[in-house]
């Protein structure tokens, strides 16, 4: 049980993590600070919490103090609530990336540091803002966490207590093994449907070619409704690997375009046979 939760950034994940805590009966109190007003007052019209924060010194009456903002916010963020954290306060967070929020960490915690359990929710949507948050957002959901050396395993534990009590499944792993994992299979394609949503729009048939967009196009394109600030944050907090997964993808796109330069029929059905098996296999197991 929690006494008093802090949430920085009240939205789709911040949100609902503090809706899926009060569901299970893990909270007490709840403080959002965010920077929209209007989303803030939605919040707590809604019940999502109980009280509009304003100082960040009110971290120092937190038991868990949860970061949900963009990466690019956290060194500031960071800074701001360190001289006010209490010796007994947890802080985790929930970016996408980890090495450079942990080394954000190091720079600003201090003596805090092994209160602080790095965290990353596998439950986005393209939607943003308290309205899209949800208290089942976490159910059946993978939330990985990446400890510290120094981490204090108490905190560790507790932050996987909350997690699970949202209905989550648990994963540990380094900070450098999940951001080389997620920039080939999270950032990567975000990237890319970005990319060819802005490569149709800047077309002089650009429209044209949106009104006769269907389902495929709908689909492969639905992450660029995501939001625009938090992707150019990801993109450059785990630049190195990124490019590394761009590098990867031109080479197949250079792969593909030979083949059907080559007309070479066979070479691209078993490619697709290939994708659309292991894409198959993926989703039995999920």
């Amino acid at each position: 049980m929690i006494g008093q939760l802090v949430v920085f950034g009240v939205g789709l994940i911040g949100g609902s993590f503090a809706l899926a805590l009060r569901q299970a009966g893990m909270v007490r109190h709840i403080v959002g600070f965010g920077r929209s007003a209007e989303n803030l007052a939605a919040a707590r019209a809604a019940s999502v919490i109980d009280e509009i924060g304003g100082d960040p010194a009110a971290v120092r009456d937190a038991d868990l103090v949860a970061l949900a903002v963009p990466v690019g916010q956290m060194g500031a963020l960071l800074a701001a609530i360190a001289p006010h954290l209490g010796t007994r306060t947890v802080v985790t967070d929930m970016g996408s990336t980890k090495q450079n929020v942990v080394a954000l960490a190091r720079a600003h915690l201090g003596a805090h540091l092994p209160r602080f359990v790095p965290g990353h929710p596998i439950a986005g949507a393209e939607k943003s803002g308290v309205e899209a948050a949800r208290a089942d957002l976490f159910q059946q959901r993978t939330v990985i966490l990446t400890p510290l050396p120094e981490t204090d395993p108490a905190a560790c534990r507790q932050v996987a207590q909350l997690w699970a009590a949202c209905g989550a499944q648990v994963a540990e792993m380094t900070a450098a093994e999940h951001d080389a994992l997620f920039a080939a299979v999270s950032h990567l394609p975000h990237v890319l449907a970005f990319a060819l949503v802005d490569y149709i729009a800047q077309r002089a048939d650009g429209a044209r070619l949106f009104s006769f967009a269907a389902s495929g196009f709908r689909d492969f394109t639905r992450i660029a409704a995501s939001s625009p600030e938090m992707w150019r944050d990801i993109c450059l907090a785990n630049g190195q690997a990124l490019l590394r997964e761009i590098a990867g993808y031109e080479a197949e796109l250079a792969r593909i375009k030979g083949l059907i330069e080559a007309g070479d029929g066979a070479a691209l059905l078993e490619v697709f046979r290939r994708a659309r098996d292991a894409r198959e296999a993926w989703l039995k197991g999920q």
